[in-house]
């Protein structure tokens, strides 16, 4: 367990000695929720949908903890290029510990995220429908985090070289995004689109926020948790498979 926080930690003061990365993660988060916010705003209420601003927060919320999330892998790479990491599986500590322990210090990092979006979606205009719910969304952000965090350091196991991590990643994540319900409604896609999206554990945490936020769902809040929570634990036990198996 002294690992495992040890681990934790040391990703939390990697992020808040970052000030250029907090401030350039934040970017294309504000961007969509601008550029589309406003400019698709008067269109999304002229077809009867209502305020698209309330609509999408939640889904760039999720966004920004997959971006953070999955990119918390390279660190991974870092740390196997400049020695650190010899140095950790050296240590009389479980390699499945180690994993656990990057796993919630990237996610931690990843809700951190999210949570400065929130803020920001405040001054944009986003008004959520009740703070009594506020903790039940960090819950469902950190199983996201915690999914997405998974991921990339199990994908970072396979990975040797930076430039092949962001050309996986960048092929993983974009279609994750965009078929998550995080920019349209889920209810009115074709057949084919909405089989994928509905095999896409990220449309299960956007649906989630949205529920919690916005008094607004169409999958429903126990399935979002209960596919959330088995993606999550059948990630971190492959990905600690593939980090007890990763040569250095």
């Amino acid at each position: 367990m002294k690992a495992i926080y040890i681990l934790w930690l040391r990703q939390i003061k990697r992020y808040s000695r970052s000030k250029a990365r907090i401030i350039g993660s934040l970017g294309q988060p504000l961007l969509f929720l601008v550029a589309l916010g406003f400019g698709f705003g008067p269109i999304y209420t002229k077809a009867g949908g209502g305020n698209y601003i309330q609509f999408l927060a939640p889904g760039i919320i999720a966004m920004s903890i997959l971006f953070t999330a999955t990119f918390a892998g390279i660190e991974v790479l870092w740390d196997r290029q400049f020695g650190f990491l010899k140095e950790i599986l050296v240590a009389p500590v479980s390699r499945v510990e180690i994993m656990v322990g990057r796993t919630l210090g990237g996610a931690t990092v990843a809700v951190i995220q999210g949570v400065i979006v929130f803020c920001l979606s405040l001054i944009i205009g986003f008004r959520p429908a009740s703070l009594t719910l506020l903790p039940l969304a960090l819950v469902y952000m950190g199983l996201i985090a915690i999914m997405f965090t998974a991921l990339g350091t199990a994908i970072a196991c396979v990975i040797e070289d930076m430039q092949g991590f962001q050309f996986v990643i960048n092929f993983l994540i974009m279609p994750t995004f965009f078929l998550s319900g995080a920019l349209f409604p889920m209810e009115s896609l074709p057949k084919a689109v909405g089989f994928i999206a509905a095999i896409n554990p990220l449309a299960y945490g956007v649906d989630a926020l949205r529920v919690i936020l916005v008094q607004g769902a169409h999958l429903g809040l126990i399935a979002d948790f209960t596919v959330l929570i088995v993606v999550a634990v059948a990630i971190m036990v492959v990905g600690s498979y593939l980090f007890s198996r990763m040569q250095v």
